[in-house]
């Protein structure tokens, strides 16, 4: 049955923190079918949101960005849906609002939260000197700085991944495939480019089953990446990276994919949180 959603009264706000993707599904059945009552608002940083499953082939050329991004503006627009384009920086549980960085207070009924990570920087100069993968949008601005600075010299470059676990992986090959095919274009080779990848773990892909880890194992050994495993970074500068067994690594340009942590507001939010920061769920 199909209702006239503007002749209801507002009763309930709901309040969507974050663009991610299960705020894209709640968007999308609302536009299908919504709720006569219910007044729904996204509040989200961008306008724009990455998929993450696409980033390595988006950062290999596979896509485009329109084909790993989704248009939250047109999306909130389909589902009748408020659209705050703003960041969530603290709660109010007791008045039941949200802070924004720019706006004034947003009032909910109910919550959801899907902001997904920051990242993890809490070894010595990483926060100055990394590149980190999350927020996905964020990185993709300086993806592109990057990649056209390591297409435009010829000296030798040594490129640092930290991080051994799936997102490190897929990022570096991901990396090492676009140069490939960028050099191809402008008639050079990718000689210069060298790829380290470091790991605190004895192996990469500790997570995964050991066959998994021996193809990857011979993918990298394959494509001539450098690994370094049980290697815990402890402190980065601008031109190297120092490991916990006291080596000295030079390198040009690192990208950082650890472990993720939470958003420092909701641990001071008054929401249940686990010893990491995250909420409880």
């Amino acid at each position: 049955m199909n209702f006239d959603l503007s002749t209801f009264p507002i009763v309930r706000d709901l309040v969507l923190i974050g663009g991610g993707h299960s705020h894209v599904t709640v968007l999308k059945r609302f536009g299908m079918e919504g709720l006569p009552g219910v007044r729904l608002t996204l509040i989200s940083r961008g306008v724009e949101t990455p998929y993450s499953g696409m980033l390595p082939g988006l950062i290999a050329g596979h896509y485009t960005h329109d084909d790993a991004h989704i248009d939250l503006g047109r999306l909130t627009r389909f589902a009748g849906a408020r659209a705050v384009f703003d960041e969530a920086v603290g709660l109010d549980l007791v008045n039941r609002q949200v802070h924004c960085r720019n706006r004034p207070p947003i009032s909910f009924d109910v919550l959801s939260i899907d902001i997904g990570s920051t990242p993890n920087l809490n070894v010595a100069g990483s926060a100055e000197h990394a590149v980190p993968v999350k927020p996905i949008d964020r990185f993709l601005d300086r993806w592109s700085v990057l990649c056209e600075r390591l297409r435009s010299g010829s000296t030798r470059k040594r490129i640092a991944i930290v991080g051994g676990g799936a997102g490190g992986v897929e990022l570096l090959l991901a990396v090492q495939f676009r140069m490939r095919a960028l050099l191809a274009l402008d008639g050079r080779t990718a000689a210069h480019l060298e790829y380290h990848l470091f790991t605190d773990s004895d192996q990469v892909l500790p997570t995964h089953n050991p066959s998994v880890r021996r193809i990857f194992e011979r993918v990298l050994r394959d494509r001539g990446v450098t690994v370094h495993t049980g290697s815990a970074v402890v402190d980065v500068t601008a031109s190297r990276l120092r490991t916990a067994d006291g080596r000295v690594h030079e390198v040009d340009e690192i990208l950082w994919t650890t472990a993720a942590a939470p958003a420092p507001w909701l641990a001071a939010s008054g929401l249940a949180v686990d010893d990491s920061g995250f909420v409880r769920v």
